[in-house]
């Protein structure tokens, strides 16, 4: 996520039925020019053209890498969603729970029936998705690769859930972050929501270009009460060499009405399901 000072945060292939063939004329059967040689009995020639042309190997679609098809995606979904199970979005991650996340989502990637195109596919973008694992927490620090503040006791926050809000008509991009903020006993830890709002575009096939506007916060429980805070942004020109210049790219990789991965312009693998 991008904001101010922190943010993103062959088992089975399906037979299709082969076409009759045209009906014999004066000019002569295609089948049979095709082949050079008659055949005693017409459905027995049918027969074998049909053996003929479902074992011709399909150029389509490589299952090399993995030895799934389309067929497998509901368990390679599965499989990938185990995987993150428990690992608190990435945070708890080790490298071994990183190779292992990232191996289950490469084969979910290429068991899809087709790449991802957003020019046809951008309508499944809409809507709000929870993030269910991004390797990029397992830096130990609420932006992921980017700068943001540590995870852990150096600062009493509690990272909740977290969505991506997309509007592909207003082409809204918004990153919801909810979090818990530690306060001196014995008053109650603060519940807010941070919406690091961002503006879209599409730069590639499936790549995607977010353009950071502005962070707000509200905050909830006893304290909903409270105005929308909006957080000043630090000018540009004040900002380190290496910081978070509040936009970012990423490609989506996989993508279909209820499961989207995508992978950052730094390396992130990230995983969301519809909420």
């Amino acid at each position: 996520m991008a904001s101010p000072s922190w943010s993103s945060c062959c088992a089975s292939t399906s037979t299709r039925p082969l076409p009759s063939p045209p009906a014999s004329s004066k000019g002569g059967n295609p089948w049979r020019a095709s082949s050079g040689r008659r055949s005693a009995s017409g459905g027995k020639r049918q027969q074998q053209l049909s053996i003929r042309a479902v074992a011709a190997p399909s150029s389509a679609v490589d299952y090399s890498d993995t030895g799934a098809g389309a067929a497998d995606v509901p368990s390679l979904k599965i499989k990938l969603l185990s995987a993150v199970a428990g690992l608190n979005r990435g945070l708890a991650a080790s490298q071994e729970d990183l190779d292992r996340a990232d191996a289950a989502a490469r084969q979910l990637e290429a068991a899809a029936p087709a790449p991802v195109n957003l020019a046809k596919d951008l309508d499944k973008l809409q809507g709000r998705w929870r993030l269910v694992y991004s390797s990029a927490f397992s830096s130990r620090t609420l932006g992921g690769s980017r700068p943001g503040p540590p995870t852990g006791r150096l600062l009493p926050i509690t990272l909740g859930q977290v969505f991506q809000r997309i509007d592909v008509v207003s082409q809204d991009f918004d990153n919801i972050v909810e979090l818990e903020l530690g306060a001196p006993w014995p008053l109650p830890p603060v519940e807010a929501t941070a919406t690091l709002a961002h503006k879209f575009e599409i730069t590639g096939i499936a790549s995607i270009k977010i353009n950071f506007d502005k962070t707000t916060v509200k905050t909830n429980g006893n304290l909903s009460q409270l105005p929308l805070l909006e957080v000043p942004r630090i000018p540009d020109s004040l900002r380190p060499p290496a910081s978070n210049t509040g936009s970012g790219e990423f490609d989506v990789t996989y993508l279909d009405d209820d499961t989207r991965i995508t992978r950052g312009d730094r390396g992130e693998l990230r995983v969301f399901v519809i909420a």
